[in-house]
């Protein structure tokens, strides 16, 4: 007989929710909780006694404040809406922080702290500040908003194209026991709340005008006890099903921006022992962007393909044709090296064996200049294919890879093996300098690229290909 956690929590939280006489799933209508006025006054008087119920649950503090300075890179321009004391945006080592709050006494009292950062009183809802920011958080807030559409409607005025927008929230399956942990005095009482689950929050979002980039769920165990922190935050917290359960949900997002401006592109085709495909990577591919280099990087093949890419290079000197040899092994080393040398805004990796069509490049580059992802991942898993394009058992684990990815960087892939990545030199730059984070681990090139926009929280996108 197989046991569910999942069903066997539901049936414990509604059990406990009748005995508390506590809403499942509370849906807020303003008759049912403090006006605005009454929430200002408890925020207000409760800003003195913060720290000292902070100290009392700091383990469940500074685990928020490590996943977020994780998610947000060093020396970012970060904002935080209801700032509080301004620990958690002084943990992310913003370049320029500001904090903003409804509530004087916490700015006061942040100031007073991180002097290094800007705090100033603001009210998101009823929003004077104007700028824009890499990053915005919104931690414990969604829970007490008034109007949390009209907040993420008044947010995007403070978005560029890149920003990001980190929000944390309680589960809402744990209300039951946050309400015990209240009545206990183990956590600061809250007035009436909002409880989001975070397919709710998904679709303000996309009402709004964003998208999910990834959901992830953190802390299982919130006290901080030696072996069962491993056993339940490092291990089972990060289990499929299991991490429903957690604590905290993180939601990362970003504001659906695009225009129809043209990039100039370079094409970086690595090749070994491809010689027969060499040329017609030139004649298949269409015109299209502002201007096109090939970058052909040989990699210490037997059968002349150098040789090919410098007839070629010759053959057609109105095209923008690069040609040298890789300097190491391996098509990882050859992509970098290629992208090195590239001038374009926007970089492409084309297999020399052509099993993803050149003609297909277009398609790529639209999906990417019209913002339907920031990293372009072919695939090659929906269409039929040539009988010779992928054995049986290849195909097998492309799919086990697709699952496992997806699982693990918390976005939707199917065929992490395809060549063909598309994304900005902009972006690729920033994941040279986060490579630190995984190491120089991959010879193929695929799952660094994918690691490192994973950890840039860019929007990868599958576009799927016809072989």
């Amino acid at each position: 007989m197989s046991i569910n956690p999942g069903k066997i929590w539901n049936n414990f939280h509604t059990f406990v929710s009748s005995l508390l006489d506590i809403p499942l799933r509370a849906t807020v209508f303003r008759d049912l909780i403090m006006n605005k006025a009454k929430l200002l006054d408890f925020y207000r008087k409760s800003a003195g006694s913060r720290n000292r119920w902070k100290r009392r649950n700091s383990f469940y503090h500074r685990s928020l404040e490590n996943y977020f300075a994780f998610i947000i890179p060093e020396g970012k321009k970060v904002l935080e809406i209801g700032c509080g004391l301004g620990d958690l945006l002084h943990s992310v080592k913003p370049s320029i922080g500001i904090g903003i709050d409804f509530a004087p006494e916490y700015i006061e009292i942040a100031t007073a702290k991180y002097p290094e950062l800007q705090f100033r009183v603001d009210d998101i809802e009823d929003l004077t500040l104007k700028d824009t920011f890499d990053y915005i958080i919104l931690s414990d807030l969604t829970n007490c908003l008034w109007d949390v559409q009209k907040a993420l409607h008044n947010i995007r005025s403070l978005c560029h194209t890149q920003t990001r927008i980190v929000i944390s929230q309680y589960n809402y399956k744990w209300e039951p026991i946050l309400k015990i942990g209240e009545a206990l005095r183990i956590k600061l009482k809250q007035p009436a709340q909002n409880w989001f689950t975070t397919g709710d929050l998904e679709n303000l979002l996309q009402l709004e005008g964003y998208q999910t980039i990834k959901v992830e769920r953190k802390l299982l165990f919130p006290k901080y006890i030696p072996v069962i922190n491993f056993l339940f935050n490092k291990f089972l917290a990060n289990l499929p099903l299991i991490n429903h359960l957690n604590l905290i949900n993180l939601l990362i997002a970003r504001p659906v921006l695009s225009d129809d401006q043209q990039y100039s592109v370079s094409i970086v085709v690595p090749a070994r022992n491809e010689r027969g495909n060499i040329e017609n990577a030139i004649k298949r591919t269409p015109e299209f962007g502002t201007h096109q280099q090939f970058i052909f990087v040989e990699g210490n093949s037997s059968d002349q393909t150098l040789e090919e890419m410098q007839r070629v290079k010759e053959a057609y000197p109105e095209k923008d044709i690069l040609v040298f040899k890789q300097s190491g092994k391996g098509k990882g080393n050859a992509v970098r090296e290629g992208f090195d040398a590239a001038s374009g805004e926007i970089l492409m990796i084309l297999d020399a064996d052509l099993t993803m069509p050149p003609e297909e490049l277009p398609k790529f580059y639209d999906a990417l200049r019209y913002n339907k992802g920031e990293f372009i991942n072919g695939s090659r898993l929906v269409y039929p294919m040539d009988e010779n394009a992928m054995r049986f058992l290849n195909l097998l684990g492309n799919k086990f890879f697709g699952w496992f990815f997806t699982y693990l960087l918390g976005q939707k892939l199917k065929d992490t093996l395809c060549g063909t990545k598309v994304l900005y030199k902009r972006d690729y730059e920033q994941i040279i300098r986060n490579r630190h984070f995984f190491g120089d681990f991959d010879p193929f090139g695929d799952f660094d690229l994918l690691f490192g926009a994973a950890k840039l929280n860019l929007k990868i996108t599958d576009h799927h290909q016809v072989s």
